[in-house]
């Protein structure tokens, strides 16, 4: 619901299944990193970068993602 004077969105929370928010993806990265946590790869690349005390940058990279290959554009093919 969003409040018309502000123009934001308030008291929505994202609902989560099996520690996954089921939020639509503005993207490839939302859909990539939506993957990579249902499958348990997420976890092993967490531990891994903080075991080698290198860090991760899937937030970066989903980010980049996002902008790269937004879902809510529209193309026009030109004939």
């Amino acid at each position: 619901m969003q409040d018309q004077k502000a123009g934001r969105l308030k008291g929505v929370e994202p609902l989560e299944e099996n520690g996954i928010a089921n939020m639509k993806s503005r993207g490839l990265g939302d859909s990539i990193a939506k993957f990579t946590k249902a499958t348990g790869i997420k976890s092993v690349v967490d531990k891994v970068s903080s075991g080698l005390n290198v860090p991760c940058g899937c937030e970066a990279r989903q980010k980049a993602l996002n902008n790269l290959v937004p879902y809510n554009k529209k193309f026009k093919l030109k004939k």
